[in-house]
């Protein structure tokens, strides 16, 4: 039996643990020194969603982290829910290009830290098979031409976080 168990734990890799933690609160280390925290809000084939309070606001800022860039996951608060009890879920099919697109379709102002710890800040205004190509502006401003300080293409490699702003 505790062959077994070792086994059947062995053959589960992140996205299915990530899974099991739908809704519960983990803490996170990315590449480049962050740390996050949030409720797991959604799997994908290679990312994490996390909804975490923006602070004072009582506005839920969403960030989306590959799993490249993961260092360490910590489950906390609630228990993670077991593999029986696991709903379907669409997004574990859907690759970072898919979860990225969605930002860039929905012209969301993000802050995105690479896996040097470097921080932008803008919009996404297009994607390559492996990239974003971000609009850089503050984050106060509309994307507007006289707004935007450079276009950077970021590779997804090197993305540690994205967040949504607003």
């Amino acid at each position: 039996m505790a062959d077994r168990t070792r086994r059947d734990r062995a053959t589960r890799g992140l996205q299915d643990r990530l899974l099991d933690l739908l809704g519960c609160e983990v803490d996170a280390r990315v590449a480049g020194g962050g740390r996050l925290s949030g409720a797991v809000a959604q799997v994908g084939q290679d990312w994490l969603l996390l909804d975490r309070p923006a602070g004072a606001t009582a506005v839920t800022a969403t960030s989306l982290v590959p799993f490249h860039a993961l260092r360490m996951v910590t489950p906390g608060g609630r228990g993670p829910r077991g593999p029986a009890d696991e709903a379907p879920h669409v997004s574990r099919r859907f690759g970072l290009g898919h979860a990225l697109r969605g930002l860039s379709r929905d012209r969301a102002p993000v802050r995105v830290q690479d896996v040097d710890g470097q921080l932008l800040t803008g919009t996404i205004d297009g994607m390559g098979s492996d990239l974003v190509e971000l609009s850089e502006h503050p984050l106060d401003v509309p994307r507007r031409r006289g707004h935007v300080v450079g276009v950077r293409w970021v590779p997804f490699a090197a993305l540690a976080v994205v967040t949504r702003s607003g």
